[in-house]
C-alpha cells in the first residue's frame, strides 16, 4: 500500500522538468539582460579594457550565470542530455575562471609563440561562447523567432564579431591590420552583407572567426531574401489588379463555386 503511494521515477522526472521550465520562464528576462551586459563587457574588454568597477561587474554576472547553470543542471531530470544541449554555455563559464586565477595574464607575459597562440585561442573561445549565450538568451525570450529576432541576433553577432576581429588583427607585424574598432566593425559589416572586403585576416584565430561570420551571413542572407520575397508576394496578393491570385480572390472564387454547387443541387431536386 505504501509503495503505491510513493511517486514513481517517471513522476519525479516530470515534476523536475516542470520545475525546470518554470525556473527558465521566471529567469528569462533577467538572464537576457545579463547576457547583453556580458557581451557588452566583452566588447569593452577587448577594445578598450575594463576598469576595476566593470571588471567586478563582470565577475558578479559570471557568478550569477554559474548559479543559474548549476541550479538548472540539478533540476534537469536527464543531466547528460542537458549537458549535451548546453555544453557551449558550460564552456563559456570556464573562460573567466582563467582570469580569476591569473592564468591568462601569465600566458600573456610569456614569450613563447605557442602559448601566445593559446591565449588568442582562449579569446576566440570566449567570443564564440559569449555570442552563443546571447543567442540562447535571445531565442528563449522570443516566443516567435521572426524577422525581429534575426535583426537583433545579427546586431549582436556583428558587434561581438567586430570586437573579436579587432582583438586578433590589431597588431600584425609586417602586414596590414585592423587598426581600430571602427575598421573592424566596417569589415564585419561587409562580411555580414556578403559584399566582402579587400582585407583578409592574417592570424589563424581571425580566419576561424571570419569563417564563422561568413557562414552566418550566408544563412541570414537567405532568410532575409525569403522574408522580403514573402512580403512583396503578400502585398501583390492583396492587390486585386495584380497578376498573382491573392487570398481574397481565392476566397471569392470558392464562394462562387459553393453557390454554383447549391444551384446544381436545387436543379436536381
Amino acid at each position: 500500500m505504501d509503495e503505491q503511494l510513493l511517486p514513481s521515477r517517471e513522476d519525479i522526472a516530470n515534476q523536475r522538468q516542470v520545475l525546470l521550465r518554470q525556473l527558465q520562464d521566471w529567469l528569462e528576462m533577467p538572464m537576457l539582460v545579463l547576457a547583453f551586459i556580458w557581451l557588452a563587457l566583452l566588447v569593452v574588454e577587448i577594445v578598450w579594457g575594463l576598469s576595476p568597477l566593470l571588471e567586478s561587474t563582470g565577475y558578479v554576472i559570471w557568478i550569477v550565470f554559474i548559479l543559474d547553470f548549476g541550479l538548472e543542471l540539478w533540476l534537469a531530470p536527464r543531466k547528460l542530455e542537458y549537458l549535451r544541449q548546453n555544453w557551449l554555455s558550460g564552456i563559456s563559464l570556464l573562460a573567466p575562471a582563467l582570469r580569476v586565477f591569473r592564468i591568462v595574464n601569465l600566458l600573456r607575459l610569456t614569450r613563447l609563440s605557442r602559448i601566445g597562440g593559446l591565449t588568442r585561442g582562449l579569446r576566440l573561445l570566449r567570443v564564440l561562447s559569449s555570442v552563443n549565450r546571447g543567442m540562447h538568451a535571445l531565442g528563449a525570450s522570443m516566443s516567435r523567432r521572426g524577422f525581429g529576432y534575426v535583426v537583433l541576433l545579427t546586431l549582436i553577432v556583428t558587434l561581438a564579431g567586430a570586437a573579436g576581429m579587432y582583438g586578433f588583427e590589431n597588431s600584425n607585424a609586417g602586414g596590414r591590420s585592423l587598426t581600430s574598432y571602427s575598421d573592424a566593425l566596417w569589415w564585419t559589416a561587409m562580411i555580414m552583407t556578403t559584399m566582402g572586403s579587400e582585407y583578409w585576416p592574417q592570424t589563424a584565430e581571425g580566419r576561424v572567426l571570419g569563417f564563422f561570420l561568413a557562414l552566418y551571413s550566408f544563412a541570414v542572407f537567405g532568410y532575409v531574401t525569403a522574408t522580403l520575397a514573402t512580403f512583396f508576394i503578400g502585398r501583390d496578393a492583396e492587390n486585386e489588379e495584380a497578376e498573382l491570385a491573392g487570398a481574397a480572390s481565392i476566397a471569392a472564387l470558392q464562394a462562387e463555386i459553393a453557390a454554383l454547387r447549391d444551384d446544381i443541387r436545387g436543379l436536381r431536386g
